[in-house]
C-alpha cells in the first residue's frame, strides 16, 4: 500500500526481546533509507493479567522482555536520530488505574512512560521529541476481555465504545507532525476519557 502511494517501504522482521535484532532493525532501515527520522515503539507481546500471586516468572518474564527491547529501541534512536525529529512508543492508559490482576502488565508499560519521559529530557537540546500514547481498551485481535468486562469498559468510557486502532494511530501521527514540535516528554491518553 505505502509503495502503491508512490513511497518506499520495506519490512524488517525482528524480535524485540533481542538487543542484536533491535540494533539490525536501525542498521537495515539506514542502509535501505540512508536515516530514520521516526521511531513508533508499538512491539507487544502476549498481555497476560493474573494475580500477583498466581503470576509466573515465565509469564512476568515475557511481558518485560518485550519492555527491554522498547529501551534499547529507545538508545537506537537516541544514536541515530537526526536534530528535529520524532520517537512515540506506545503504553496503556492502565498504567493510571490500579487493575487486579494487572499489576505486572501495568508495571511494564509504566517503564515505558519512564524512559520516555527520562529521554525526553536528553534530547530535547536536539529538538527531537520523546512523547507515549497511552490507549484505553482498543478492538483489536489481542483483546483479552471477556465480553461482559468489554461492555463494562464501554460503560465506563464518556464516549462509549471502545477505542480503534485509528484512534491511536491519528494520536501517534499527530505526535510526529511538525504540529507538535512543542510538545515532548507527555504520557497523552488516547482512551475516550475513561481515565
Amino acid at each position: 500500500m505505502i509503495e502503491s502511494a508512490g513511497s518506499k517501504a520495506t519490512a524488517i522482521q525482528v524480535d524485540m526481546r533481542k538487543l542484536e535484532d533491535v540494533q539490525t532493525l536501525f542498521q537495515k532501515t539506514i542502509a535501505q533509507f540512508g536515516k530514520v527520522d521516526i521511531l513508533v515503539n508499538n512491539a507487544a507481546g502476549k498481555n497476560i493479567f493474573k494475580p500477583t500471586a498466581q503470576m509466573t516468572e515465565d509469564e512476568y518474564n515475557s511481558m518485560f522482555d518485550i519492555t527491554r527491547g522498547v529501551y534499547f529501541a529507545l538508545q537506537q534512536a537516541a544514536h541515530h536520530l537526526a536534530d528535529g525529529r520524532r520517537i512515540v512508543s506506545i503504553s496503556t492508559s492502565g498504567t493510571a488505574m490500579a487493575i487486579p490482576a494487572g499489576g505486572a502488565y501495568a508495571g511494564c508499560k509504566a517503564a515505558i512512560e519512564h524512559f520516555s519521559g527520562a529521554l525526553a529530557k536528553e534530547l530535547g537540546g536536539r529538538g527531537i521529541t520523546v512523547n507515549t500514547i497511552s490507549p484505553g481498551v482498543t478492538e483489536t485481535d489481542g483483546l483479552v476481555l471477556e465480553q461482559e468486562q468489554v461492555n463494562q469498559m464501554i460503560a465506563q468510557t464518556p464516549l462509549g465504545r471502545l477505542g480503534q486502532p485509528a484512534d491511536v494511530a491519528n494520536a501517534v501521527a499527530l505526535l510526529v507532525s511538525d504540529d507538535a514540535h512543542w510538545i515532548t516528554g507527555q504520557s497523552i491518553r488516547a482512551n475516550g476519557g475513561i481515565v
